[in-house]
């Protein structure tokens, strides 16, 4: 089978098409197959001799992006079974078979009806057959051959990563690389030159230049100049077919930025400034701005102030403002107009970061004058001084002359002053002033021992001009006068032995004054001498403000007087001395030999009756001992219980508790038991033996039903009506308790108080039933009850 084909696009296979289309039409197309796949027919065996000529195959092209009316011929199949005579059926298998290419089963024509794109699929792989149309058997051995698409320049390049943005420093050398672009193309690159793209600018002459093969950007032109222009905008253009005419295109924008380098120095806009500052301005403040122009940015703009030289170098300072890289101007030191009324500053401003590349534009720092016009302004008056200190003695007459503050008008015009006194506080009020001289007088007479210093605020302002106000603070010290006479530091207890001997110290005393130092810190000691020389004790001043007490006696006693009384006179250094006297008590008192004291007059009346310390002692821990034996018997005595007394032939229970501590023997039957049992089973009504009863009890007798009848609350109304009316009962109260708690319960009492007198035949044997805690019980009372029966 032979396939042609003849869509033969460049020259090159237009000749080989023709060459093989000659060779064919000679020798039928018989070429022999060497890379087709020989199947076996079925029903035919394997017979060993040369094969016949099969099929003639190539791989077939069909051009893409066809855009013709009539479907593309591919090429065309042809067995050497084929006589023409339409019995031979030729069938086409595999990729886009009877969609995309079509096969005429006569003549064996392959043709294209769709448009294909290379860059979608670049090939087709497809069987052919050819089959007896007769019979369906195959002819051949089904063949594979390939159907290329022919690519054709339908792409243009493409910038897949543009639009850039790139920066490069300004003064940059020319040459130097800014950026490298690249564009690709969808064509076929092994097929003639539709990939093959090369590089131009279009746009950003003659600043940037592009390589043409590498897309690499470089600057053009030398020391571009950020300041004079810092954005470019440059089109770079890729072109396919090696930029022949007729080739596709692309283009991209590269954003271009120059950053910015150190390359101009700082410059003032002018060389002479001339700045008004008016003299109140407040020390610290900011008095006026400076700036010098930089064209530069960023830290290369960054500059630093200084004030090298001029008369007011001292007075005033220069910071700069990091922001706004302004110079801040400040005032150190307070303005007088009337003492200077201008200043001259030489400031320079200088770049703190430079670039020695550029070093041959400097110098990169700039001077400029400054004078500064000091303003005249009205100020408040002055004072003379800062702070007054004044002194005035105490009880001084209301009126009297503290002192004097003065203020002056610093201006010019010196104007006249008026003083007064802030009154803020109540230590202002103490204090008057003269207004047109600023004298300070006393409003009040003062004690210098309650208050010794006051602070005042005396105020001055311009008589023309009230509103300007100066103050400056006044302390008053308050001075000392000798009024106050002194007296003992303290109440001493003055204890004298009474085996003393003469002229022996037994106390030292001191002294105290409110007046400070200068008036009473030297005190003289004396005994009053108005009175007749003191036998028993006499004082010595030692001339270092104390005073000892000493003794004239050998011995003193106690049971002849045992507090003696010493008037003590004390004068002070003062001028003129005050004096006072004071009256000390001495008591008399036992003492060891050592010297301590042993007892006073308090216990003088023991030791007259002969008893030592020790034996007082004695006796207070016996009456001790015996009060704690007392209170333990009482306690044991209330706490002891009666015992449960139960008899072997009367299991009643008999609580009987005495609380009465009196009666004797006779007393005995104050207490009927009676009282506590059930009424039903009470015994007759006894009542005391010892005296006979003057009063007909109300019922002396009870019948049987009658008591069982009777209920408590009635029962204890006759006991009590018994009880008031008896006149030989004792008289005090006599709490009864009756525990009965009646007869209306259908289970009965539980009690066995009416046990013992009555006889029962109950059978007990039900509480049994009533579960395992009343069984026990149950064989209790049936025990009693059959030894009752017994």
């Amino acid at each position: 089978m032979r396939i042609t084909n003849t869509s033969c696009i460049c020259p090159v296979l237009v000749c080989l098409c023709f060459v093989q289309r000659c060779y064919g039409a000679a020798h039928h197309g018989s070429i022999k197959v060497t890379r087709n796949q020989t199947k076996h027919i079925e029903g035919e065996t394997e017979v060993h001799h040369r094969p016949k000529r099969g099929w003639v195959w190539n791989q077939f092209f069909v051009l893409e992006e066809h855009m013709g009316p009539d479907p593309q011929y591919v090429g065309k199949l042809h067995s050497n079974s084929d006589k023409g005579d339409g019995s031979v059926k030729y069938i086409l298998t595999g990729e886009g078979a009877g969609t995309i290419f079509i096969i005429d089963d006569t003549t064996g024509d392959i043709h294209s009806t769709k448009s294909l794109d290379r860059e979608q699929k670049t090939h087709y792989v497809l069987h052919a057959q050819a089959i007896d149309r007769r019979t369906n058997k195959p002819l051949e051995p089904e063949s594979e051959f390939i159907i290329k698409v022919q690519d054709i320049n339908d792409n243009a390049p493409k910038f897949t990563d543009g639009p850039y943005i790139v920066t490069v420093p300004e003064m940059s050398e020319m040459g130097t690389s800014v950026l490298q672009v690249t564009a690709t193309d969808a064509d076929d690159p092994t097929y003639g030159n539709s990939a093959r793209v090369v590089y131009s600018i279009l746009q950003g002459q003659p600043y940037f230049s592009v390589d043409p093969k590498t897309g690499v950007i470089r600057t053009a032109l030398h020391n571009m100049d950020r300041e004079a222009r810092e954005h470019y905008s440059v089109v770079i253009q890729a072109k396919d077919m090696a930029g022949q005419v007729g080739g596709l295109s692309g283009s991209t924008t590269v954003n271009i930025t120059l950053t910015d380098v150190n390359d101009n120095p700082p410059r003032f806009p002018q060389k002479h400034y001339q700045l008004y500052v008016p003299e109140s301005a407040q020390v610290g403040s900011a008095v006026g701005k400076i700036k010098a122009n930089d064209a530069d940015t960023g830290s290369n703009a960054d500059m630093k102030y200084t004030i090298i030289n001029g008369d007011g170098s001292g007075v005033f300072s220069i910071s700069t403002d990091k922001e706004t890289r302004e110079g801040i101007l400040s005032l150190k030191k307070p303005l007088n107009y009337e003492k200077k009324k201008s200043y001259t500053l030489n400031i320079e401003g200088a770049n703190t970061h430079l670039d020695f590349r550029f070093s041959h534009l400097g110098p990169f720092k700039d001077v400029t004058m400054l004078k500064v016009i000091v303003g005249d302004v009205d100020e408040p008056p002055l004072f003379t001084m800062p702070s007054y200190v004044m002194e005035v003695y105490e009880n001084a007459n209301i009126g009297t002359a503290v002192g004097t503050v003065t203020a002056h008008d610093p201006d010019a015009a010196n104007n006249l002053v008026r003083y007064f006194i802030d009154h803020n506080t109540e230590e202002d009020r103490y204090f008057t002033i003269d207004a047109s001289t600023g004298t300070i007088k006393t409003a009040k007479i003062f004690d210098r021992e309650e208050t010794p210093w006051y602070n005042i605020t005396v105020a001055a302002s311009e008589i023309d001009n009230p509103g300007l106000v100066s103050h400056v603070p006044v302390g008053v010290r308050i001075l000392d006068v000798n009024d106050n006479p002194p007296e003992l530091a303290r109440d001493y207890d003055v204890v004298v032995c009474e085996n003393t001997k003469p002229g022996q110290v037994i106390q030292t005393i001191t002294a105290t004054d409110k007046d400070n130092s200068a008036n009473g810190a030297r005190f003289h000691f004396s005994l009053d001498e108005g009175l007749s020389l003191n036998p028993n004790f006499t004082l010595r001043n030692n001339e270092d403000n104390t005073a000892s007490i000493l003794t004239r006696r050998r011995r003193y006693s106690r049971t002849t007087q045992d507090v003696y009384y010493l008037p003590v006179l004390i004068s002070d250094g003062g001028m003129p001395p005050l004096s006072s006297s004071s009256t000390l008590t001495i008591r008399v008192c036992a003492c060891e030999r050592d010297g301590r004291v042993r007892t006073c007059h308090a216990e003088a009346f023991l030791s007259s009756a002969g008893l030592s310390t020790g034996a007082l002692i004695a006796i207070l821990l016996c009456v001790v001992i015996l009060l704690a034996i007392v209170v333990l018997f009482i306690t044991l005595r209330r706490s002891k219980k009666e015992p449960l007394i139960i008899s072997e032939e009367d299991v009643r229970e008999n609580v009987v508790t005495y609380d009465d501590e009196g009666g004797g023997e006779e007393d005995t039957e104050a207490f009927d038991i009676t009282a506590l049992r059930n009424p039903s089973a009470a015994e007759e009504l006894k009542y005391r033996r010892d005296v006979r009863p003057e009063v007909k009890p109300l019922s002396r007798h009870h019948p049987s039903s009658s008591l069982d009848s009777i209920d408590v609350q009635e029962f204890i109304k006759q006991r009590l009506a018994e009880a008031d009316l008896d006149p030989s009962v004792p008289p005090y109260d006599s709490l009864q308790t009756y525990a009965y708690e009646g007869h209306r319960s259908e289970a009965g009492s539980i009690s066995s108080l009416d046990s013992a007198t009555t006889q029962s035949d109950q059978d007990y044997n039900y509480l049994g039933d009533w579960g395992p805690e009343f069984k026990k019980l149950a064989e209790l009372y049936g025990e009693i009850e059959s030894e009752r029966t017994t």
